[in-house]
């Protein structure tokens, strides 16, 4: 009955022995439209040699990615988040189709880290993330730099501090090679989630794109998968709700992005794991901080993996009780089985700081929650003291575009609350990064003088007093929607709350007169994404 099946494969040259093998998927993000995925291709042919070694038969195969960077400050942008359910529901669709008995999922740019993740958690077949690797740092008039310098840079042109031409040098300077972005934006923040749930060999995460490191230990995944499924070591032997508390302690303890917010719960719900934003802050709150990593320190990935990379971090915290030593991993072996050979004598080095003198006694991310907030917004505190409260005069923006051309006029003014609304999951749709805001707001000098919130999100580079995620969102009626120019917004950084000064009844009255604009999108993916997607608070996944 399977002669036919087993003709097709010859056809590819497979033999008989190769038939007979255990079949594992490749899946490869690899493309030509973001510097993140250039390099991965010969990453999949290192996994293929490694699942070869071990007696097993691989088949890359590949998916989409979109450049965050790319369509950054452009209505491309709503395309990105939408582009990780692609991604998810692409791997899927694949494994479950072709019968894969095992799979490694290779990725790079922001939203193809948690999209591979989330496919492993659905097809709960062995699995292994490989990370694709960091981009190594550029460097202008002697210093390091890269991608959010170049978008800081734009504000400081903007304000005038700054000439065409030596923007252009960092332009042309910033990104020297392949790999995702060097700090601790998505991309990074999400492999080194990836090591914090057991998905990808201890690390790994931190090798550059271009170190001949990143070929070993892709090759060695596609040996370790063999290893999987010969001990039947399934995700759902990994994704435990402790594997996911110990992501979410290791993402606080590094300063890691926003984005990470979104992405664990959504991984977490694929799994059947209840994943909240309150987990993520009760969490936070006991963790320090204690790697200063770049947007809102002064460290590279790159610089991390000289000092040892996230086991050292992860080692730390395990010395400190607060992570689960106990969860497995994909070598096979416990958390603390993996990191009982890592050196670690508490040397003093000013990229992982001792655990008796953090950057801050609590990690990087808070939740608000108060009347514009009731379903909670992020707020990342990685690197700043904002001080106990703050309140100022609302200025009202609809949707990104507006806010831009704001700041290009300089009419955005110190002591501001800027609101960016109608740019969350359905309204936006797909939670547009703000980066080039953010960057324009710090490049003017604005940095430290006015905040921001939004029901959309922020990129990994986004530093500076910035709320996002606030939810229920705009488009569905969210009290966001509510708020009017001049309004007093108020953040309580003792309570956690996020506040705009007007009565229950004025508050209930404003939405109850406010006409919701109709969906910008009726057909196509968007219009897909638009019907499907959850809250933010969710994850805002669409499963």
């Amino acid at each position: 009955a399977r002669a036919p099946h087993r003709s097709m494969m010859k056809a590819m040259g497979l033999t008989d022995k190769d038939i007979n093998a255990p079949f594992v998927g490749i899946a490869s993000t690899h493309n030509e439209v973001t510097p993140c995925n250039a390099g991965i291709g010969p990453l999949a042919e290192e996994a293929k040699k490694g699942v070869f070694a071990a007696k097993g038969t691989p088949f890359v195969f590949g998916t989409i990615t979109v450049s965050d960077a790319i369509s950054m400050n452009t209505v491309g942008m709503k395309g990105s988040l939408v582009s990780r359910e692609v991604i998810a529901d692409s791997i899927e669709t694949v494994v479950f189709a072709e019968r894969f008995d095992g799979l490694i999922a290779i990725a790079g740019c922001d939203k193809s880290l948690p999209g591979s993740m989330m496919a492993i958690a659905r097809l709960n077949v062995p699995s292994i993330f490989v990370y694709g690797g960091s981009i190594l740092p550029g460097s202008y008039k002697g210093e390091n730099i890269q991608i959010q310098d170049v978008f800081e840079a734009v504000g400081k042109h903007q304000k005038g501090d700054i000439d065409d031409d030596e923007l252009y040098q960092i332009e042309s300077r910033a990104c020297p090679g392949p790999g995702s972005c060097g700090g601790m934006f998505t991309a990074n923040t999400m492999s080194s989630v990836g090591e914090a749930l057991g998905l990808s060999l201890p690390g790994s995460a931190s090798e550059a794109a271009v170190d001949q490191r990143k070929s070993a230990s892709s090759r060695a995944a596609g040996e370790a998968v063999l290893h999987l499924l010969r001990e039947n070591i399934k995700p759902s032997d990994i994704l435990t709700k402790k594997a996911f508390e110990n992501a979410v302690t290791v993402v606080t303890s590094m300063g890691g992005s926003t984005n990470s917010a979104l992405h664990l719960p959504a991984i977490a719900q694929e799994m059947g794991v209840d994943l909240t934003l309150d987990d993520i802050h009760e969490i936070s709150m006991r963790t320090p901080h204690l790697a200063d990593m770049k947007p809102a320190g002064k460290f590279l990935m790159y610089d991390l993996d000289k000092v040892g990379g996230v086991p050292l971090v992860m080692k730390r915290l395990l010395n400190l009780g607060l992570i689960h030593g106990d969860c497995m991993t994909v070598t096979g072996k416990t958390v603390a089985e993996n990191l009982s050979n890592i050196p670690d004598n508490e040397e003093e080095n000013t990229v992982v700081v001792k655990t008796d003198s953090p950057i801050s006694k609590t990690g990087g991310l808070v939740v608000l929650h108060g009347n514009l907030a009731p379903d909670g917004a992020v707020l990342k505190v990685a690197g700043h003291n904002y001080g106990k409260k703050w309140a100022g005069p609302a200025r009202v923006f609809n949707q990104e575009e507006e806010c831009m051309e704001a700041l290009k006029k300089h009419s955005v003014k110190s002591g501001d609350f800027v609101v960016i609304r109608y740019e969350g999951p359905k309204g936006g749709p797909g939670m547009r990064e703000m980066l080039s805001v953010t960057s324009a707001i710090v490049g003017q000098g604005l940095g430290d003088k006015i905040f921001l919130m939004t029901d959309g999100r922020f990129s990994g580079a986004s530093h500076g007093p910035m709320i996002g995620h606030v939810g229920p969102e705009a488009a569905i009626g969210g009290p966001i929607a509510a708020v009017e120019d001049g309004d007093l917004i108020e953040i309580d950084l003792e309570k956690f709350e996020l506040n705009i000064k007007i009565s229950n009844e004025e508050m209930k009255s404003r939405l109850n007169n406010i006409v919701l604009p109709k969906p910008p999108y009726t057909s196509g993916v968007l219009g897909k994404y638009i019907k499907l997607v959850q809250p933010a608070s969710k994850g805002a996944f669409t499963g």
